[in-house]
């Protein structure tokens, strides 16, 4: 089944988020483990390192603000997910195991990361 243009303009929209959002982070001193990682309870935007710490990253853009923007997007059972898909990642990583785990998230409007809020530990923030 083709998707609508939407749809595509839509997801062509959130990759370069993605890849914006991955290069602002590396100029915060983090560094990329791995990309769209997929599994059957989702995707995990970005994995990377900071320092000796495991990243788990949500980048979430709107072009909009209204039904609460890009944060409120972010739902307890997204937040669910992502926790699951995490560890099934661990479990699927041994040797990533020994070491602390958070998750952050990305959030703005548009491909400008600079004009966007970063949240470490965003988890425990939502």
């Amino acid at each position: 089944m083709r998707r609508s243009p939407r749809s595509d303009d839509t997801q062509q929209l959130g990759a370069a988020a993605e890849h914006a959002a991955e290069l602002w982070l590396q100029t915060q001193g983090l560094s990329t483990i791995a990309r769209n990682w997929r599994c059957k309870l989702g995707e995990i935007d970005r994995i990377m390192w900071d320092c000796n710490t495991v990243v788990f990253v949500e980048v979430r853009s709107r072009s909009r603000s209204d039904f609460g923007g890009a944060g409120g997007s972010i739902t307890f059972a997204k937040q669910r997910r992502l926790q699951k898909a995490a560890e099934l990642f661990l479990v699927q990583h041994p040797p990533l195991q020994r070491h602390p785990c958070r998750f952050d998230v990305m959030l703005g409007s548009g491909t400008q990361p600079a004009q966007w809020q970063w949240i470490r530990n965003a988890l425990n923030n939502f």
